[in-house]
């Protein structure tokens, strides 16, 4: 198993040309993943759509048990306006509807985000020939193929067989007892010290507002540069054995700046990003340039359903869905608690829809980082590069020989 599920390079992506796209090449590659697309198509209820570039007009729809494209609007349903540039990314797959979302610049004069994500996902699929995600689709399965024993924990001396079974097939792993208490008692102090030498606007730290009108500190970057015990972690072999876990050779490196990042999760905040909702960690887009690295979560402070836990949607790395917020009824997999003590440590794939419980009894602490796939192509991203060969070849056309500027999310 591999969770390498990278099929893309920056290098390939050539600017798209909106009359051939959507006239010829996503027409064609509509029928060719037609298997792929059609069932979660149905099952998703698509309203139809507009998308309006540069004052051209094409029109999306499901009829007859089969996605259309034409040109021209459709009545009564809902309009995306994108300019050149937005609709290369969303093609090549470096924004999402997400992207837009957040940054505040999502054109929609008749419809909302939800019908975007909807024909997001059939977009996808059928440029990436990937299954929309039903409902009964994924089974979640341990190595004998009995039933995933979901509230599994783990220590550093398992099975690394059964631990990356678990990881591959679930999409996180709990690990218990990794670090010392005594060690996070002094991560904590460090925190706790390094709060005056971060400032709002410096571009190193996240400030949110509590219900009580002050600003707070929620995330330092970098803290390793302000910590001699999370530094110290950094070199423990306990933590960089965590990348061998997943068996496709995931490495602590190529974090420029910013090694490990220590977040406050106060209670009460009513401003500012701190208790993130529902999401992946492509949520804005770049899935298949740089899925699946992994996230861990070392616990400073222990965390439950009080005080602000993680938790996860099992088996959800695996299923082409909405990346961020959940649509009712849209999936049957199981969302779970990650309640952990000091010193635990969370792994969880990019891909692996989860979210911060905001705590509303105590405050919880924790340190992020993450680990990296290799650099050097994966025989696992040659052999999904040649499943898509023939659903990609072609679909995009070359309008200039200057690569297209990216979207930036704010």
């Amino acid at each position: 198993m591999s969770v390498d599920l990278r099929t893309r390079r920056d290098d390939d992506v050539t600017p798209v040309a909106a009359t051939a796209f959507f006239s010829q090449q996503l027409p064609e590659a509509l029928e060719r993943a037609r298997e792929l697309v059609e069932p979660g198509a149905a099952h998703l209820g698509l309203r139809p759509l507009t998308i309006e570039v540069q004052g051209e007009r094409w029109s999306l729809s499901r009829r007859r048990d089969a996605v259309r494209v034409e040109a021209g609007p459709v009545t009564g349903g809902a309009v995306l306006r994108l300019d050149a540039v937005a609709l290369t990314e969303l093609v090549h797959d470096r924004v999402t509807p997400m992207t837009f979302f957040t940054a505040g610049r999502l054109d929609m004069p008749a419809g909302g985000l939800p019908d975007a994500l909807n024909w997001w996902l059939v977009l996808r699929s059928a440029l990436d020939a990937r299954p929309i995600h039903t409902p009964g689709a994924i089974t979640l399965r341990d190595r004998d193929g009995s039933p995933l024993d979901l509230g599994r924990r783990f220590r550093l001396d398992d099975a690394r067989e059964e631990m990356s079974h678990f990881l591959h097939e679930a999409g996180f792993l709990h690990l218990e007892g990794v670090f010392e208490p005594e060690w996070m008692q002094r991560v904590s102090e460090d925190m706790d010290r390094a709060v005056s030498s971060y400032r709002e606007g410096d571009r190193r730290s996240w400030w949110a507002t509590t219900a009580d009108g002050v600003r707070r500190l929620v995330r330092m970057q970098a803290f390793d540069e302000r910590s001699e015990a999370a530094a110290e972690l950094l070199r423990d072999e306990r933590f960089l054995g965590l990348g061998a876990v997943s068996g496709d050779g995931h490495g602590h490196e190529g974090l420029r700046d910013n090694r490990i990042e220590a977040l406050f999760k106060p209670i009460g905040v009513t401003e500012g990003i701190s208790d993130v909702p529902w999401h992946k960690d492509c949520s804005l887009g770049r899935h298949s340039y740089e899925c699946c690295n992994l996230t861990a979560g070392i616990s400073v402070t222990g965390a439950d359903a009080t005080s602000g836990q993680l938790r996860v949607v099992a088996g959800s790395h695996r299923a082409l869905m909405w990346p961020a917020v959940i649509r009712p009824g849209s999936h049957d997999l199981p969302e779970l608690d990650l309640p952990t003590r000091a010193g635990d440590v969370t792994l969880h794939l990019s891909c692996t829809l989860h979210m911060a419980q905001p705590p509303v009894r105590s405050e919880r602490r924790v340190m992020y980082t993450s680990f990296r796939l290799p650099a050097v192509a994966s025989a696992a991203r040659s052999e999904a590069l040649a499943r898509l060969r023939e659903v990609r070849e072609g679909a995009y056309t070359t309008v200039s020989q200057e690569p297209a500027a990216p979207v930036r999310s704010s």
